[in-house]
């Protein structure tokens, strides 16, 4: 009952609290105020007896895409990466701490941050240096890599000042050396706030020269991939399962109390849910949202934590019909929000009126979603303003409008809101609707190209606590720009943001938000929520502000009856 409270107080916290700056590293994740109060402690002052089998089980729902740090954009491939990789810093128990790195130092101005390395080592038992990060960081700024984080260095202003938004760039404008094998230096163009906070973002882990190929398959190959982290990959089955075990090289191996970690594949979410039920599954993210209230009430192991991040659909702009933004605005307005919420996927979403999340503040601790308003989009839509705009467009009550097709990635829960939205356009607007879904890699790689017909199932999870996170990523260059939007007012904003700070910076940002929502080439749905169920045989278990699990300091323990 303790768990269950403190995951309720915290979504209450996150909705009424900002969230603190990643500069202090300090995080409201209710997740880690609950792991770090149960699961970081001896056993003996806890009172819980270590299982004898240090074996976890945890749905990942999907194969990755990759495992490849530099390629990887996905939140699977994000929690393999985050448990067997290790970056310059962690962010453990909400605090951003010294992980490869033992310390660091900034320069007055704030540009130069000089780390110095731990002595580490890769699973292979080869030392870890500075040159790995020199060259893993300088890999995925190469736009031959074709990364689709390539821009999260210019994110963190790791580039000289001209090249700060050229959407193009050569590594050899990254401001990252290796001084020697212990030493890395990093020269910012700007002060930057989250910077550390970035520095154990999936895309910055260190890679080896030697190990790394250009399409990324030595990441699932267990005698290919190496890694620096907690554990390493032992196992890949396609479609089936990840394998991971101990790492017996990493740099604080004695205090990890796993030996392996057995990663399933279940997309289906009444299948997932009836292993976590049957005791099948330690660790499950893939709940059938029918099950939500009755789990809320009464499961102790269900929690709701906050998530920075927004679901979406995005619109393809290279669609002729959708280049038209009344006919965007009306099927924006055509949706009763608060319905699918309440009535579809029932597990504490805020109906979104941007696509600014809840949790990210300004410079002032202001909360950004509030101070930028509704929109004119209100909860339960505006259907008789969506008819007008639709017959302003040509295209009166839904007559001479192609079909639209809603592509979104195989999903119980990404499948009945697509049908919530076809019905309500049918009924609102008079317009047909086709549903189309893909499994998760093909799905990826069709949107990551901008091959869909109409509209695109997203979600988009901030990558620290900074409105930019979200909003970059409708830069025209950005490689997560998946429908084409393109506008050079808003380019101009946020290349605007780079070179200031402070309130001057932040009025940038609320800029381009308006200019984004004024263009509306999105549909926001919701704010997300982040339901997990954790058996409680599992203790330790934290998910970091950014939604990241992270099991180095997990333990299987025995339950008293």
């Amino acid at each position: 009952m303790r768990k269950k409270l403190l995951s309720t107080l915290a979504m209450l916290m996150v909705c009424s609290m900002s969230l603190t700056a990643c500069s202090s590293g300090k995080s409201t994740s209710g997740n880690n105020t609950q792991a770090s109060t149960e699961g970081s402690s001896g056993s003996s002052e806890l009172g819980f007896t270590l299982a004898a089998d240090q074996t976890l089980k945890f749905n990942l729902g999907a194969d990755p895409l990759t495992l490849d740090p530099q390629l990887n954009a996905a939140t699977d491939g994000s929690h393999i990466i985050n448990n067997t990789y290790e970056g310059l810093m962690r962010e453990v128990d909400g605090e951003i701490v010294p992980a490869m790195a033992e310390s660091y130092t900034v320069s007055e101005d704030g540009l130069v941050y000089t780390f110095t390395l731990r002595d580490a080592k890769w699973s292979d038992g080869q030392p870890v240096t500075a040159g790995d990060f020199e060259f893993a960081w300088k890999r995925g700024a190469d736009p031959a890599t074709a990364s689709e984080y390539m821009y999260i260095f210019e994110s963190a202003n790791i580039l000289n000042a001209s090249a700060i938004g050229k959407g193009e760039m050569s590594v050899d404008e990254l401001g990252v050396k290796a001084l020697d094998e212990k030493t890395l230096q990093v020269t910012l163009s700007a002060p930057t706030e989250y910077f550390l906070q970035l520095c154990g973002f999936s895309t910055m882990m260190p890679v080896r020269a030697d190990v790394v190929d250009s399409e990324g398959v030595w990441a699932k190959d267990p005698a290919k991939a190496i890694s620096n982290g907690p554990f390493k990959l032992a196992e890949y089955k396609m479609g089936d399962q990840i394998v991971l075990v101990k790492n017996e090289n990493y740099w604080n191996a004695e205090n990890v109390t796993l030996d392996k970690i057995v990663c399933y594949m279940i997309a289906d979410e009444s299948t997932a849910h009836t292993k976590y039920t049957a005791g099948e599954l330690d660790i499950n993210e893939f709940i059938p949202a029918d099950e939500m209230p009755k789990l809320i009430a009464e499961d102790p192991t269900f929690y709701i934590l906050p998530k920075i991040g927004t679901y979406y659909y995005a619109f393809n702009m290279n669609n002729e019909a959708l280049q038209d933004v009344r006919v965007r605005k009306a099927l924006n307005l055509a949706i009763n929000r608060e319905q699918i919420v309440n009535d579809v996927t029932r597990s504490g979403q805020i109906v979104a009126a941007g696509f600014m999340p809840e949790g990210i503040t300004d410079e002032e601790g202001n909360s950004f979603t509030e101070t930028a308003g509704d929109y004119g989009i209100p909860a339960k839509g505006d259907v008789e303003a969506a008819k007008a705009l639709l017959a302003e467009a040509g295209y009166p009550d839904g007559v001479g409008l192609p079909e639209i097709e809603i592509l979104y990635n195989t999903s119980e829960s990404h499948k009945k809101i697509a049908e919530a939205l076809q019905e309500m356009w049918k009924q609102n607007l008079g317009i047909n609707v086709k549903l189309t879904n893909q499994e998760w890699a093909v799905f990826q790689e069709t949107t990551n190209q901008n091959k869909f017909d109409s509209i695109a199932r997203r979600g988009w999870i901030g990558d620290y606590n900074d409105p930019q996170t979200m909003l970059e990523i409708f830069e025209s260059n950005n490689g997560q720009n998946i429908g084409r939007y393109s506008n050079e007012a808003f380019d101009a904003e946020m290349a605007a943001s780079r070179v200031t700070t402070g309130a001057e910076r932040m009025e940038h940002l609320y800029k381009a938000h308006d200019i984004l929502m004024e263009d509306m080439p999105i549909i926001p749905i919701y704010y997300y929520s982040y339901p997990i169920m954790v058996q409680d045989t599992v203790e330790g278990w934290q998910v970091n502000s950014i939604s990241k699990l992270w099991l180095g300091d997990a333990k299987m323990v025995v339950v008293e009856e």
